[in-house]
């Protein structure tokens, strides 16, 4: 079957759904415009899928249709078969998923997106006539098998890398960093070594349809890179290698989408790998760290690291429910920063209900979003949201920080990295230099946290625990503020 042109309509439809794309991200940026930013997403999907599927359908020769496609009704249906499986395993999934569960589900639909770039560059490289990159001679055009390898080797790296933040999300493996000997020069060579079989493979002067070995071993040796890369990157960076591996996977659709000669493919690839690559440098920068040295290592990698995982033995003073409550309940200000414990919890929703009754109290209210915490980039956010939690009380740490030192009560509710003064004064610390709120500057502190033993995601243990204002809630998140409610509405 020979490549055939996409008719104009179709090319036409394809643009409208890129603008959509960008006017979802443009939403998406906003709590208050993310509705609207999903359903222009959806919109622009749903067109370009319908798009795809009616230039396949089987209409013979000389018929009314736009783009005349000999018949072959068996291909077809093997499509809308594909479709409708998918559709069913995705609805399926979104029904189920719970919150908690989320950065892990991100990373294995970029692990899908990277591995489905992989298996259309193969079939492209063994099939190059159904796809139009065939010259007279019969040879892949050099221009071809640079995009072809490129999309290969990319979705390869975000398909391995994805199965490793899967695996330390889901906790199915540390999420310690595990350090390799040598493993920059690793890296460095494998990556380098990548770019020079490319070269090569596009500079051969006679590449039929799979004639040619370099391309698998770039394939094979792109997949190795991405389990070294994501390995040695530890848990407190995980934010960052999710959106990170977002953008490796949507610069694998824009690479496919010139082999497939598919606009609405580079369209929305070169957006989602512009964004996430935007997200992930803003993310480091608000963790006062570099990208290349996130990847590189991540916190905690350090060989000769500080003091992670060692616990301070200190006294520290326990709270009840009915302390926290008779506090903030007197409070002109409570700040409630969330972290990922709020989610594993599922504690959202009876914490609004907490907000409202401070509120109804007489109690200013405000949430501190900090940009790493949780496990994914957004993730409170959107914990939060789902709680139906106001949009105007939610404010990001460069907004709120110099509120805490007038603040009556923070409470702190499953986080701990993102509230650890050592990150500002301990430079042995793996967080050193980590922008943090400043929650020790609060007249008193409630720290929800299951119990003394745990030292937080990065490994690292919290003078917050210990000073003179704080009151430890040891339990689950959820429990201890349904007892809170409870105390307030007595």
């Amino acid at each position: 079957m020979e490549h055939v042109a996409l008719p104009p309509w179709a090319l036409a439809a394809y643009l409208g759904s890129g603008v959509l794309f960008i006017l979802a991200l443009r939403g998406l940026s906003s709590p208050a415009t993310s509705r609207a930013g999903n359903r222009f997403g959806i919109a622009g999907m749903t067109i370009a899928v319908i798009v795809t599927l009616l230039t396949q359908m089987p209409i013979p020769e000389g018929h009314w249709w736009p783009r005349p496609r000999p018949a072959d009704l068996a291909t077809f249906a093997k499509i809308l078969a594909a479709v409708a499986i998918g559709a069913v395993i995705g609805l399926t999934i979104a029904r189920r998923i719970i919150m908690t569960a989320m950065p892990q589900l991100v990373a294995a639909f970029h692990s899908l997106v990277g591995l489905a770039a992989v298996l259309v560059a193969a079939a492209a490289f063994l099939n190059p006539g159904a796809f139009g990159i065939l010259d007279s001679a019969g040879d892949i055009f050099a221009i071809s098998r640079v995009e072809m390898t490129l999309g290969a080797a990319i979705g390869a790296i975000t398909f391995s890398g994805s199965v490793i933040a899967f695996a330390k999300l889901n906790g199915n493996m540390s999420g310690a960093p595990i350090l390799l000997p040598g493993r920059h020069f690793i890296n460095l060579g494998t990556l380098l070594l990548i770019v020079g079989l490319t070269a090569a493979f596009a500079l051969e002067s006679h590449v039929g349809a799979g004639e040619s070995a370099l391309f698998w071993i770039v394939a094979l040796l792109a997949f190795l890179i991405g389990f070294l890369l994501i390995i040695p990157i530890g848990g407190a960076d995980m934010p960052v290698v999710v959106s990170m591996l977002n953008s490796y996977s949507g610069w694998a659709a824009a690479a496919m989408g010139f082999t497939l000669h598919n606009t609405a493919m580079i369209i929305t690839g070169a957006l989602v790998g512009a964004s996430g690559a935007i997200l992930s440098y803003i993310m480091c920068k608000a963790m006062n760290r570099s990208f290349i040295s996130v990847i590189a290592g991540g916190f905690g990698s350090d060989d000769a690291g500080g003091e992670a995982g060692e616990k301070i033995d200190r006294p520290w003073k326990r709270g009840s429910a009915e302390d926290a409550a008779f506090i903030m309940k007197e409070a002109q200000q409570v700040i409630i920063i969330p972290g990922y414990g709020m989610a594993v919890a599922q504690a959202q929703h009876v914490l609004r209900e907490m907000a409202d009754l401070l509120k109804e109290a007489g109690v200013t209210v405000k949430y501190a979003i900090h940009p790493v915490a949780g496990r994914m980039p957004g993730h409170m956010n959107v914990l939060l949201a789902e709680a139906n939690v106001p949009y105007d009380e939610v404010f990001e740490l460069e907004d709120i920080n110099g509120e805490f030192a007038q603040t009556d009560v923070a409470f702190i509710i499953g986080a701990n990295d993102v509230v650890n003064p050592a990150a500002k004064t301990d430079k042995g610390s793996p967080i050193y230099g980590m922008p943090v709120f400043d929650v020790e500057k609060a007249r008193s502190i409630f720290f929800i946290k299951r119990s003394m033993s745990g030292v937080g995601y990065a490994g690292v243990d919290n003078e917050v625990f210990y000073m003179d204002q704080t009151m430890m809630l040891l339990s689950d998140a959820k429990k201890m503020v349904e007892q809170i409610v409870r105390a307030l509405q007595d």
